[in-house]
């Protein structure tokens, strides 16, 4: 496995501790953050603020690495099941995750998911 893709594993087994300050460290100060469809979040505090809704509603979280590749030097890709139990209740996400690195930190992270299928999903857990 490359250093970039080690580092992603490592990102992704970081959302099970939930903890947003460790999540953010990992991520370049000025770092993008762009769930698809919705705005892009730039720089740790409105990361901070996007994200804060998936870590604080979730019991636990649990996301599902299937596939990773690298792209051009400094991109790693990604298919995971991003998994959130909230209420009880599994909420489970296909998601295809984009991640551009730069001196070992994310300068630039995109996922793409169907948004409808994950308002479904909230408004079923309620």
């Amino acid at each position: 496995m490359t250093p970039d893709c080690e580092r992603i594993s490592n990102f992704i087994r970081l959302w099970e501790t939930r903890d947003l300050d460790a999540i953010l460290a990992v991520m370049a100060p000025d770092c993008i953050y762009h769930n698809m469809p919705w705005p892009p979040l730039v720089g740790h505090d409105a990361i901070r603020q996007g994200l804060a809704m998936f870590v604080t509603d979730a019991e636990a979280i649990d996301w599902q690495l299937h596939h990773m590749a690298e792209g051009a030097e400094g991109v790693v890709l990604t298919e995971r099941l991003d998994r959130f139990r909230i209420k009880g209740s599994w909420l489970e996400m296909p998601v295809m995750g984009i991640f551009e690195l730069q001196d070992g930190y994310i300068t630039h992270w995109r996922d793409y998911f169907d948004s409808a299928q994950f308002q479904a999903a909230m408004a079923a857990i309620g």
